[in-house]
C-alpha cells in the first residue's frame, strides 16, 4: 500500500515558514531593543551574526547526527528548541542583569531549531513523491517568504495596537507555531532520505569542482537574501525616516512578498524555463535593486528598491539547490548539509558586514544624519555579494559542460 505523505508535505511547509518567523522576527524589534536596552548598530548586527553562526555550527554538526539519530528525532528537536528559544527571548532580556547576554542566550537557542529545520526541509521534501524535484523544492522554499509576510504583517500590526512596551508577549505567542508542527511530526510518515557514506563519503563531494563552485554560489545567495531582509526595517525607520507601521509593509514585508512571487512563479511553471540565465538575470537585478534602495533621493523608490530585492533573490537559494542535486545525486543529507552550511555562512556574513559599515563610516559623514549615513553605505557595501554570484554562475555554465 502505498504510504500518503500529505501531512509530511505540510510539515515542510510549515518547517519552511517558521525557520522565516526564526529569523525574521526579532529584527522587527530592532528599533524597540535599541531605544529599550541601548544597544548599537553592531550589536543589533552581531544578533543576526550569532543566528546563522549558530545555524552553521548545527550545518556541521548535522553531517555526524541526523542520519545517526534519524529524521523525526531531529524533526522534533528542531521544533522544541524554536519555540523554546522564543520563550527565552521574551524573558531573559528583562530577567538578567545584561539585557544583552540573555537576547544572545535565546538566539543561540532558537537558531539551533531553525538550523536544523535548514538541514531536514530540503532533503525531506526532495525524498517526498514528485512529478518535478526542482519545482516541487522550490514550492517548499516558496513558504519560507510566505512566512515572513505573515510574521512581518502580524507583529507589525500587534505592535502597533499594543505598544511597543509589548514586543516581549508578541514573541512569547509565536512560540504556538512551532510546538503545533511538532505534535504533527508526531505521528506523519517520514521518508527515506539516502546517505552519503553509502556512495564514497563527504569525501567525495570534497573532491568535485562543482561542488566548491555550489558553496561559494549559496554563500553570497545568503548573503544578497539576508543584508537586505534583516535591516531593511531598520533602515526605512531611521535611514528613510518613514513611520515604523508603513516602513516595515512597504519595505521588509514587499520584499518577502516578491520572494514569494517568484518562488511560487518558479514552483509552477519552473518545468518550462531554464534557470542559468533566470540566476544570472536576478544576480544583476538585485545589484540595481540595492543600489535603488541606497541612492534614490525619492524614499518610496527606496523602498520599493527593498521590494524589488525580494524578487532579485527569490530563486537564488533554491535555484542553486536545484542546480547542484541532478549532477551529486548521491549527496544525501551530507550535500544538502553542506551547501546548509555555505548558505548559512552568507547569511551571517551579509547582515553583520552591513551593520559593520554602518557603524565605522558614521564618523566620516560630514553631512546630514550620521545614523542614515552609515545605514546606506552599510546596505550598499553588501551589493559585492550579488556581483560575485554572477561570476559564480557564470563558473556554473562552464563547469556543467565538464561535467
Amino acid at each position: 500500500m502505498e504510504t500518503n505523505y500529505r501531512k509530511t508535505w505540510a510539515s515542510c511547509y510549515w518547517g519552511a515558514a517558521i525557520q522565516a518567523l526564526a529569523i525574521n522576527v526579532v529584527p522587527l524589534f530592532f528599533a524597540t531593543l535599541q531605544t529599550e536596552f541601548a544597544v548599537s548598530f553592531e550589536m543589533l548586527g552581531r544578533l543576526v551574526l550569532i543566528n546563522f553562526l549558530t545555524q552553521l555550527t548545527v550545518d556541521v554538526l548535522s553531517l555526524y547526527f541526523v542520519d545517526k539519530w534519524g529524521y523525526r528525532a531531529c524533526f522534533l528537536i528542531a521544533h522544541g528548541t524554536t519555540a523554546a528559544g522564543f520563550l527565552l527571548f521574551g524573558i531573559l532580556p528583562k530577567l538578567l542583569p545584561d539585557a544583552y547576554v540573555g537576547m544572545v542566550l535565546a538566539t543561540v537557542v532558537y537558531s539551533i531549531g531553525s538550523g536544523l529545520l535548514e538541514v531536514l526541509i530540503s532533503p525531506m521534501a526532495d525524498a517526498l513523491p514528485s512529478d518535478n524535484k526542482a519545482t516541487s523544492l522550490t514550492l517548499v522554499h516558496a513558504f519560507y517568504p510566505l512566512g515572513q509576510v505573515v510574521t512581518i504583517v502580524i507583529t507589525t500590526v500587534v505592535l502597533a495596537l499594543l505598544g511597543r512596551e509589548y514586543w516581549w508577549a508578541i514573541i512569547m505567542v509565536w512560540s504556538i507555531l512551532p510546538l503545533t508542527n511538532l505534535v504533527r511530526g508526531l505521528r506523519m510518515p517520514f521518508p527515506e532520505v539516502e546517505r552519503v557514506s553509502d556512495h564514497g563519503g563527504i569525501v567525495g563531494l570534497f573532491r568535485s569542482g562543482y561542488f566548491w563552485i555550489a558553496m561559494a554560489a549559496m554563500l553570497c545567495a545568503g548573503a544578497s537574501e539576508q543584508a537586505m531582509a534583516q535591516w531593511a526595517s531598520l533602515f526605512a525607520e531611521m535611514g528613510l525616516g518613514i513611520p515604523k507601521v508603513m516602513g516595515d509593509f512597504l519595505g521588509p514585508c514587499l520584499f518577502a512578498l516578491f520572494m514569494g512571487v517568484g518562488r511560487f512563479w518558479y514552483g509552477r511553471f519552473g518545468n518550462r524555463i531554464p534557470l542559468q540565465p533566470v540566476l544570472m538575470g536576478s544576480a544583476a537585478l538585485c545589484v540595481g535593486c540595492y543600489a535603488l534602495a541606497v541612492f534614490s533621493p525619492w524614499p518610496v523608490l527606496s523602498l520599493f528598491g527593498c521590494a524589488f530585492c525580494g524578487l532579485s533573490v527569490s530563486l537564488m537559494w533554491p535555484g542553486t539547490i536545484s542546480h547542484v542535486v541532478p549532477h551529486m545525486v548521491h549527496g544525501g543529507t551530507a550535500l544538502f548539509s553542506c551547501l546548509a552550511l555555505a548558505g548559512d555562512a552568507g547569511c551571517s556574513l551579509g547582515p553583520w558586514l552591513t551593520g559593520f559599515v554602518s557603524d565605522a563610516v558614521q564618523p566620516y559623514c560630514t553631512t546630514g544624519d550620521p545614523a542614515q549615513f552609515g545605514l546606506r553605505m552599510g546596505l550598499i557595501s553588501a551589493a559585492i555579494f550579488p556581483l560575485l554570484m554572477l561570476l559564480f554562475l557564470a563558473f556554473f555554465s562552464k563547469k556543467k559542460k565538464e561535467n
